[in-house]
């Protein structure tokens, strides 16, 4: 019977350290405060806004939300990003996803400050992650491995299966992951045979976004199995993997919800304060 690994506790034990380093910093005259632009109405986006204005609000973090209209043009969105560039006070800027049609992610994107580039998206941040001499990383990825430092799960030597190709979650996961010395593999949905690289993972992690996905046949016997998705199914959220199934397999593995959901939110908030402190020299 695999054990849980409980995001939800260690990310109330990371915020209460991490309120101590909010205070310390305010003490110093600094105030960290990050600012989330988001475009349009989508339910989930706001779901995740007042989630993450909660936890910052615990932490002493403060977090301004630039609501933009759903046909907000690209250069008012550019302009709003040039503004907070400038702005001493900004240590923080992230834009809330998804964005609607007319907007380009990836020009928009450019235009942040690397300094002030909270979810590591930035072409400059990515390039470093994968150099390996980052100063900020993708919040779920930094959770993931957070998790896996807090059970002791020794990443060296290890055989990684990831399933998911994203920008904030399956690749720069991998980058850290190849940083600590683990044989890492990137499969998604589209991939030939899937089951045959999953029953080889020493560490299964499915960020594909799709519900059942991974079932207790393609999970070898005391296999890490990390599950990243979240779906709504008869009104409950459930992961990629067939919780009740794979459970007596693995050695280890995440509960959805409980698992990295909330480590993903506490980690947005460790990057803030680590990108205040940057900015201040601290």
């Amino acid at each position: 019977m695999g054990q849980l690994l409980d995001g939800k506790l260690l990310a109330q034990k990371r915020a209460g350290k991490l309120k101590e380093k909010v205070k310390d910093l305010k003490k110093r005259g600094l105030n960290p405060l990050f600012c989330v632009i988001n475009i349009g109405d989508d339910p989930s986006s706001q779901l995740y806004l007042k989630t993450k204005k909660k936890r910052a609000a615990e932490v002493g973090i403060e977090q301004q939300v630039y609501q933009l209209a759903q046909n907000e043009s690209q250069n008012n969105l550019l302009t709003l990003i040039d503004r907070l560039n400038q702005d001493a006070k900004v240590c923080g800027i992230m834009i809330q996803l998804p964005v609607p049609d007319q907007i380009n992610l990836n020009e928009a994107l450019e235009h942040i400050s690397p300094s002030k580039d909270v979810d590591c998206l930035t072409p400059s941040n990515v390039g470093r992650l994968w150099r390996g001499d980052h100063f900020v990383e993708p919040a779920t990825a930094h959770g993931i491995l957070a998790l896996l430092d807090y059970y002791q799960i020794d990443l060296r030597g290890q055989n990684v299966v990831i399933i998911g190709r994203s920008s904030i979650v399956g690749k720069p996961l991998a980058a850290l992951m190849l940083e600590r010395d683990a044989t890492v593999s990137i499969l998604h949905t589209k991939t030939k045979h899937l089951d045959e690289y999953t029953r080889k993972a020493d560490i299964l992690v499915s960020a594909a976004g799709q519900a059942g996905l991974i079932t207790a046949d393609m999970v070898k016997d005391d296999a890490v199995v990390i599950d990243v998705g979240i779906n709504r199914q008869n009104g409950k959220t459930i992961g990629d993997v067939d919780f009740a199934g794979v459970l007596p397999k693995a050695k280890y593995i995440t509960p959805v919800p409980g698992g990295i959901g909330p480590l993903t939110v506490e980690s947005l908030m460790e990057q803030v304060v680590a990108l205040t402190r940057r900015k201040n020299g601290r």
